[in-house]
């Protein structure tokens, strides 16, 4: 039963979530950051590239963590949407055991920088890594069950449709600031974040997602696998 190793994936999950906190809060003290939209230094071409290899290692390492656990397509997508899902949500209450941030869901964070610089309050990513946890979770165990969650081509277009969407709310400032150089893209601040945009790409994923599970009630076991058909 692949069910049981979800708790082992959990806890490399929650425990590298402790490791990525402590990073920002010690980047946070060595540069006197007290408020992430005003006191953000200068741009530094090492340390940035730096960061966005922190960034990329860390989604290699939790794809790696899914994919050597899993036995088949489906578990090891499951196993790595369960990690960083669970990650991605312990990174922010782990930096509010210790810094006391953000304030709310609803404090403004810097998410990513691959491609380019991501905006978007704390309760946007929160949600998604949420959806990852519970989706992931449940790709295994349907696994252990011998069922495969299918997805039509429509339904992958307007997956990816959905979650490009979301996509672009995070990044709408820095595409519209395009095209700029890499100094001007670190200086960029959000503006107001567009729920309006965010929330019907989120609607969509998540229907998406309930329908390919809804779904499985009405397979017989087959072959454990993510069928495109």
């Amino acid at each position: 039963m692949q069910t049981k190793k979800l708790y082992w994936v959990g806890i490399f999950a929650i425990s590298f979530a402790f490791v990525e906190a402590t990073v920002v809060v010690y980047l946070r003290q060595m540069y006197d950051i007290q408020h992430l939209l005003h006191d953000i230094p200068a741009f530094d071409s090492m340390i940035a590239f730096v960061e966005v290899g922190r960034e990329f290692s860390t989604l290699i390492m939790l794809l790696a963590a899914g994919w050597a656990t899993g036995r088949s397509l489906q578990t090891r997508l499951g196993f790595a949407f369960f990690a960083f899902g669970l990650w991605d949500i312990f990174y922010y209450i782990w930096l509010k055991l210790f810094i006391n941030w953000p304030e709310s869901l609803l404090a403004p964070d810097i998410l990513f920088l691959i491609p380019l610089p991501w905006w978007g309050p704390v309760i946007g990513p929160v949600l998604i890594a949420a959806l990852m946890v519970i989706g992931g979770g449940l790709a295994v165990i349907a696994a252990d069950y011998g069922h495969s969650i299918q997805f039509s081509a429509l339904e992958i277009i307007t997956l990816l449709g959905g979650l490009l969407v979301m996509l672009y709310s995070f990044m709408e400032n820095s595409l519209s600031a395009l095209p700029a150089n890499v100094d001007t893209l670190s200086q960029l601040r959000p503006s107001t974040f567009s729920y309006h945009i965010y929330i019907p790409g989120l609607i969509v994923t998540v229907y998406i997602l309930m329908r390919a599970y809804w779904s499985l009630g009405k397979i017989k076991p087959g072959v454990v696998g993510i069928n495109f058909i």
